[in-house]
């Protein structure tokens, strides 16, 4: 799976962590590995005048999604057939999302994986325009996102235990170092 992240937006963020999340949520999705999506994070000023372009509506939003047009019959997954191709583009505003996470209570990050998330969800086909809808892709984005987390955190976990394990190896001289070669 090819995911390209472009950060213009001023704001520094963890693109690795951005590019995990959609990785994560497409490949629950059950997205062919060989699909591609573009994430590009952007100021205010870009989000308002792509919302008012796009949506016609006024001011900058934290989340835009611009699917492929060819795609429209194979998005989601439990359409007939799928494709391989590229998927199409999330836009973030990171300096939008900042505002959100702060009501919500949480980090920027956070907040930037449950939109990547989101994001990923309206490229698939997902909507929230009627209730029933919602319903379905707001249930999908928690789901998602919590085992999103969860899985990050048995990672950083794993890590943790790798470095102490290294450690303990090499205060006993069993870390597999260089040995001298004799002459």
């Amino acid at each position: 799976m090819s995911i390209e992240i472009a950060n213009e937006s001023g704001v520094g963020v963890d693109e690795t962590s951005i590019v995990a999340a959609a990785r994560f949520a497409l490949e629950r999705m059950e997205v062919s590995p060989l699909a591609e999506l573009s994430v590009l994070l952007v100021t205010l000023e870009v989000m308002e005048d792509l919302h008012e372009r796009w949506m016609d509506l006024p001011g900058p939003t934290d989340v835009m999604s611009f699917p492929m047009d060819e795609l429209e019959s194979t998005r989601r997954p439990d359409a007939p057939e799928s494709s391989v191709a590229l998927l199409g583009d999330i836009v973030l505003c990171p300096a939008f999302a900042r505002d959100q996470a702060r009501t919500a209570g949480h980090s920027l990050m956070e907040e930037l994986h449950l939109l990547t998330v989101h994001g990923v969800l309206h490229l698939l086909g997902y909507d929230h325009a009627e209730p029933a809808e919602e319903r379905e892709m707001f249930g999908l984005q928690k789901r998602i996102l919590a085992d999103f987390r969860a899985a990050a955190l048995a990672a950083d976990r794993r890590d943790v235990q790798r470095t102490n394990d290294d450690r303990l190896l090499g205060a006993a001289g069993l870390d597999g170092g260089t040995e001298q070669e004799t002459p």
